[in-house]
Formats: structure tokens, sequence, C-alpha cells
């Protein structure tokens, strides 16, 4: 099991625990994170599962795909840090994975 935080915009932070290649949108689905909506169910079709990347993490994560940096573009308010959960795969690379959530996703 893998460890991913999630820091809601007022500052709460809540930990939980992902298996192996688990979505970072399906854990937060799953354990009720509500800024996370994911309305395409994880398919990188409508970014409403948007996050912004903890600083410590950024240059350990490989860079969006062509697909993911297009959804991107079309958020509110994206930043350097953005990305979007349902690309962010957990693995023992990313244990420990920290991410900001946006207020809100529209």
């Amino acid at each position: 099991m893998y460890r991913v935080t999630f820091i809601d915009a007022d500052g709460q932070a809540t930990e939980l625990t992902a298996q192996q290649g688990q979505s970072v949108m399906s854990v937060a689905v799953a354990n009720g994170i509500d800024q996370i909506l994911a309305e395409c169910g994880g398919s990188c079709a409508c970014g409403t599962c948007h996050c912004y990347v903890d600083q410590s993490w950024t240059e350990r994560l490989p860079a969006p795909d062509e697909s993911e940096q297009g959804m991107i573009e079309c958020l509110m308010n994206p930043t350097e840090r953005s990305r979007l959960t349902c690309q962010l795969k957990m693995s023992e690379a990313l244990d420990g994975l920290v991410v900001h959530l946006p207020r809100e996703q529209y």
C-alpha cells in the first residue's frame, strides 16, 4: 500500500492509502474527497479531477502526455503544477505523494 495526501483549499490534509496502479482520482472518489468530481470516470475527458501537485513532487513525476496537457490548458486556474488525478497512477515511486485541491473544479 502507498500513501497519498490530499490538501484542500482550506489547508485540511487527508492522508489515504492506495494500491499499486490505482489512480489518485479513484483513491479520492472511493474515500469521499468531494473536490475531485471525476465526471468522466477517469478517461481524461473532463478535467474535473484537477489538482496541483505539491512543489516537492513536481520534478519526480513524468510530464503530462499530450492528451492530459490539452485538458489542463482548458482548466480553470491552471498552473505549472496542474495535473489530472486520473492520470497519476500510484506506485512505489509515488509513495507519499502530496496534492493540493482547487476550491472549485469549474
